[in-house]
């Protein structure tokens, strides 16, 4: 018997696969608790329908992405921290607050995990970090950290 399955079923596969199961499984198990449907002419087209729809939004997500890795590479971010001497800042610069600076100077708003950064920002100067906007798409952003005047 060929279904489809409609939820994650563990020994059987993925939501949305085809899958060939037994018919005692598949009618006493899997049906009667709606984790996969009969695999006929309209679940398959529905399934082919759902698969497109995906892979579309998959392709527009990726392209609004690479628009934003490209804006990132012309935007720094400017922090300023209270400092002490020889350069270093009292606590360090975070994610957070590097996420809330851009959406206030350039109306980009992003998550704070998506900034990587590999150590703490503990000095004045100018860094440059990762932003992870997509899988396999990776901005640059510069952040530059000046004292309180």
């Amino acid at each position: 018997m060929k279904v489809i399955l409609q939820q994650d079923v563990k020994g059987q596969g993925k939501k949305g696969q085809l899958v060939e199961v037994s018919e005692g499984y598949g009618r006493n198990f899997l049906l009667p608790r709606k984790l996969a449907v009969l695999a006929n002419a309209d679940n398959m087209n529905q399934m082919k329908q759902a698969e497109e729809s995906k892979k579309h939004r998959q392709a527009v997500e990726r392209a609004e992405a690479e628009a934003n890795a490209k804006k990132f590479e012309s935007i720094m971010v400017h922090l300023t921290a209270k400092g002490g001497t020889s350069g270093r800042i009292f606590g360090s610069v975070t994610s957070k607050e590097i996420a809330t600076q851009l959406k206030k100077e350039h109306g980009i708003e992003i998550s704070k995990n998506k900034i990587v950064m590999d150590e703490a920002i503990k000095s004045f100067g100018t860094y440059e970090l990762k932003v992870k906007l997509y899988p396999e798409v990776v901005g640059k952003l510069k952040v530059q950290v000046t004292e309180v005047e």
